[in-house]
């Protein structure tokens, strides 16, 4: 945690989210091998949103991506031209139908296709925090000096993983259950320099503990075509793996000399894993720091788990529907794979969205 005069702030936020809905109901009417579970109950997510399949809706991972940048900058002051940096975060990396993109990188094809020539350009990977590192290494440049603004974009084509299951699947314990509650979305904010307290990012931080890499694997599937996630849920979600964010949050608070009352936080938003993980997130940090948690912001429930992109879509939709207070204080926390926990603290008040 950092407190540089020349900190960052969220300058404008954008997104997309594929016009198709589909219903939970409609999605396990679609896996025959198992029994009957109430999948809405378990999860809390009632419907999300499919990409489009034709190649005209430009619907895959590099085109939700580009509709949620090309959002972000219809918000923005700024031009594509004026970017110095553009990182795209993106896990799904999907252009041209089944094509999956290492090299040319997802951010270099996204500067040209927006315009922003002179910008930097770089890929991040790091499971569902790739949108937050992307933010935090943004966050570090402009506090150096060595750049004054720049966009962090992703776009998730993660129903996919759920295709897979759906053909897969045996039962509400096979390793691949998680996937039945993801969501295709994309988002995108840029970031420049804060001018003043009214809008500011006030620190980012983040922490991997990598020995628990394997509860969570993205890969091609061993059985049928397609990608798969495997997910050990019972292990990632266990109590003392929860206990981690509070735990570092409240180190790094510690350095600092303030606790987690003293950050007067008004709003919290969880990864969007399902309702009952965030709720159970909040009602752990309300044990550990031993205080009420923030009014907790959720969006899962109308468009499920969106991977890297959903932080930055529930505060879109919160700052969207006018029901935000100005010069309010959130807290973003990730949960990723890896295990990757973190904090993320800004004051939001004039933020484009």
């Amino acid at each position: 945690m950092t407190s540089d005069a020349r900190g960052s702030r969220f300058e404008a936020l954008g997104a997309y989210m594929p016009p198709t809905v589909r219903s939970t109901g409609e999605l396990l009417a679609s896996v025959t091998a198992m029994p009957d579970v109430d999948l809405e109950r378990i999860t809390g997510v009632a419907e999300r949103r499919v990409y489009d399949p034709r190649p005209e809706a430009g619907e895959d991972s590099f085109g939700l991506a580009l509709k949620a940048a090309r959002d972000a900058l219809g918000h923005s002051r700024y031009d594509p031209a004026d970017l110095d940096v553009v990182v795209s975060a993106s896990i799904t990396r999907f252009k041209d139908g089944d094509d999956f993109y290492f090299e040319p990188s997802f951010a270099g094809m996204l500067a040209k296709e927006l315009g922003a020539r002179r910008a930097v350009h770089f890929d991040v990977s790091n499971a569902c925090a790739g949108m937050m590192t992307g933010v935090h290494l943004l966050d570090r440049m402009i506090r150096s000096g060595a750049v004054r603004t720049g966009l962090v974009v992703s776009g998730e084509q993660a129903t996919r993983v759920a295709e897979t299951a759906a053909r897969e699947i045996a039962d509400s314990y096979d390793p691949q259950f998680a996937s039945l509650s993801v969501g295709d979305s994309a988002a995108a904010v840029v970031l420049d320099r804060a001018v003043d307290d009214a809008d500011r990012i006030h620190y980012i931080d983040l922490m991997t503990c990598a020995e628990y890499a394997h509860l969570c694997l993205g890969m091609p599937s061993d059985r049928t075509e397609g990608i798969a996630l495997y997910t050990d849920n019972r292990q990632m979600h266990k109590q003392d793996r929860l206990r981690m964010w509070p735990a570092f949050h409240r180190d790094q608070l510690a350095k600092l000399g303030r606790t987690f009352a003293d950050e007067e936080f008004d709003y919290i938003v969880q990864h969007q894993v399902g309702t009952r993980f965030v709720e159970y997130a909040n009602r752990t940090g309300e044990a550990e720091f031993g205080t009420p948690m923030p009014h907790s912001l959720s969006v899962v429930e109308e468009f499920g788990n969106t991977a890297t992109t959903s932080h930055f879509l529930a505060l879109q939709r919160h700052l969207k529907a006018g029901t935000a207070r100005r010069g309010a204080r959130y807290l973003l926390v990730p949960a990723a794979s890896g295990l990757v926990t973190g904090a993320l603290s800004a004051t939001i008040t004039h933020l484009g969205v």
